[in-house]
This record gives C-alpha cells, sequence and structure tokens, in this order.
C-alpha cells in the first residue's frame, strides 16, 4: 500500500538537486519494490568522466524519497543494490517503520541553489552540524582557509573547462537561456537561475553558438572572465571530504550525506552555490586538496554559502516521463 501510495508523492521527490540540473534519476515500480535507476541520457560523461556527480545526485534523490515518503507517514527503506551495468543502485521498499529524519516535504521544496550575493558565511554552530552530519558516515565539511588562492584556482578551472569542447558541448545541451526554449521549464540551467540579465544571457548565447570557430582566438578566456568571481558575491566555500577509499555506492551514500547537509544549510537560512569545476578539473583538485591538506580523491563536493539576499528563483523540474 505504501509503495502505491508514494506515486502522487514522486513530484515532491525531483526536488532534488542535480549537476547541470539534469534529474538522471528513474524509477520504476514493481510488485514488492520501486527501482532508482537512471537515464544514461541525463549525465555528463564529458564534464563528469568519473560518474562522481552522478551518484551524488542519484544519492540526494534517494534521500529526498525517503524524506518525503516519512513526512507523508509512509512506513519506506532504501536498500542499496549498486550495478553499474543495469544502471542502478537500489531499491525503495515498505519497512515496519518510518524513515527517521528532522526534515520535512517543505524544506525539500524550499531549499535553493543561490549562484547571487551571499550575505555573511556560516556560523560555528551550523558548521559544527553540518560537519556532525558528514563525521557520522566517516567524512567531515572543512573550510577553506586561504581565499585569495582559491580565486586563482577557480580562474584556472574556469578556463581549463572552457577549453573542452565536449564539456562545451554539454554545457550548450544543458543551458536555458531564452523563456522560449522547449524545456525551459522542464530541466537545466536557466538565464534566472544563473542570475544572468537578458543581455547577457543573449551574449552568452552568441559566444556559445560561435565557440568552434573563436575558440582558437580566445574565447575560452573571455568566457571563464566573463563569469566573473563568485568569490566577491560572498559567503563561506565548504568542502565536503569522503573517507577513504569511498566506492561507487560509498558516493551514492554521500550523496544522501550531501541533501542532509543541504538542508541543515537550509533551515538555517542559508543556500549554497556550488562550484564543481574545482574538484572537475585534476590540477585545481589537486591544489585544493593541498590547501586543505587532504588527499584530492576524497574532495566531493565544494560550494559557496551564505544568507540569500534575494528571492532566489526556483529552477526547473521534469517529471512526466520520470519512470522507465
Amino acid at each position: 500500500m505504501d509503495l502505491d501510495a508514494f506515486r502522487a508523492l514522486e513530484p515532491w521527490c525531483w526536488r532534488a538537486p542535480s549537476a547541470h540540473n539534469t534529474q538522471p534519476w528513474r524509477l520504476r515500480h514493481g510488485p514488492d519494490a520501486i527501482r532508482i535507476g537512471w537515464d544514461p541520457a541525463h549525465t555528463l560523461p564529458a564534464a563528469d568522466p568519473t560518474g562522481r556527480d552522478l551518484r551524488l545526485s542519484l544519492g540526494a534523490f534517494v534521500e529526498t524519497c525517503l524524506i518525503v515518503a516519512a513526512d507523508a507517514g509512509l512506513r519506506l527503506e532504501y536498500a542499496a543494490d549498486h550495478d553499474e551495468r543495469h544502471r542502478r543502485v537500489g531499491w525503495l521498499r515498505p519497512a515496519p517503520d518510518r524513515y527517521p529524519t528532522p526534515f520535512r516535504t517543505t524544506d525539500v521544496w524550499e531549499r535553493r541553489t543561490d549562484r547571487g550575493h551571499l550575505a555573511g558565511g556560516v556560523d560555528q554552530d551550523t558548521l559544527a552540524a553540518v560537519d556532525a552530519v558528514a563525521r557520522q558516515a566517516g567524512g567531515s565539511v572543512r573550510t577553506v582557509p586561504d581565499a585569495g588562492r582559491l580565486g586563482a584556482l577557480l580562474r584556472a578551472a574556469d578556463r581549463r573547462l572552457y577549453a573542452d569542447p565536449p564539456v562545451v558541448a554539454e554545457l550548450r545541451r544543458w543551458l536555458r537561456l531564452d523563456p522560449a526554449h522547449p524545456d525551459y521549464r522542464a530541466d537545466g540551467l536557466t538565464d534566472r537561475c544563473l542570475g544572468l540579465s537578458r543581455p547577457a544571457a543573449a551574449g552568452l548565447r552568441v559566444a556559445l553558438a560561435g565557440y568552434p570557430a573563436l575558440r582558437p582566438l580566445g574565447l575560452p578566456r573571455l568566457l571563464a572572465a566573463a563569469a566573473g568571481d563568485p568569490l566577491a558575491h560572498g559567503g563561506t566555500v565548504l568542502v565536503l571530504v569522503a573517507p577513504e577509499h569511498l566506492d561507487e555506492p560509498g558516493q551514492v551514500d554521500f550523496g544522501r550525506v550531501l541533501l542532509r547537509n543541504w538542508l541543515v544549510l537550509h533551515t538555517a537560512g542559508l543556500a549554497a552555490h556550488p562550484l564543481s569545476q574545482l574538484i572537475d578539473v585534476p590540477a585545481t583538485r589537486t591544489a585544493l586538496g593541498a590547501l586543505l591538506d587532504v588527499a584530492p580523491q576524497r574532495l566531493l563536493h565544494v560550494a559557496r554559502v551564505g544568507r540569500p539576499t534575494r528571492a532566489t528563483p526556483r529552477s526547473a523540474r521534469r517529471v512526466v516521463g520520470a519512470r522507465a
């Protein structure tokens, strides 16, 4: 009965975060369990070649499903069953009790990514709270001690990614820079969520359309410069650090940790702006690991966190066609 009742709650679950807002998760209902898998057409093989961001997104979706189900009084649990070949991470199945969580569906709905100005940063109590969540799973949350060095790393990472044609092609595929785009209200990165004015969005569309011809003329450097310095917009930079030797199913589990951390920040009145480029580029990942005195392969997620100074647009979500 709880499995059947969960169908009506699935639109709420799609508020989980994902890289480029690709929403890769897919559900398939069976008689005794709900299969959680993913659609390869909604992954980022160029920007996320190891699948780290995919697995974090799937873990965040799992945690969101459990929170939404528990808030509705449904008794469901997650059983990990990771299978890359069959594109499956596990199952939702009936449980004796509701999933224990302090969060509600309203938290899932109201949580935002904010790429704009953030007032202040993360206070010590909130930092201790998110660190405690990570430590329960064997990880930790760290702040970056050298903001000046971090700015240089961000610029280097942006230049490197904009110089990579397959990565730029993926970005172009998921950008929604015009409300007339057919998927503007379904998925991807919209101009509003990126905080772009209409002229800036139009300029970016033109630049990316001419990328093949303009790349040899220095377009990657210009695009990186146009992206600006997110650190100048305030906030504290937090890094989610994994335990040593984390395997692929473990990355899914840490996606659940990441979602819980984001909800802790949300309930404290804070929002996060992911800075994944820092760990997507091997050279800047290594440099960031050195700054933190942490092995670079343990760096799972980086975000700028602070208090929003404006109403943050809600990113699009695709629900029709969610099952596969």
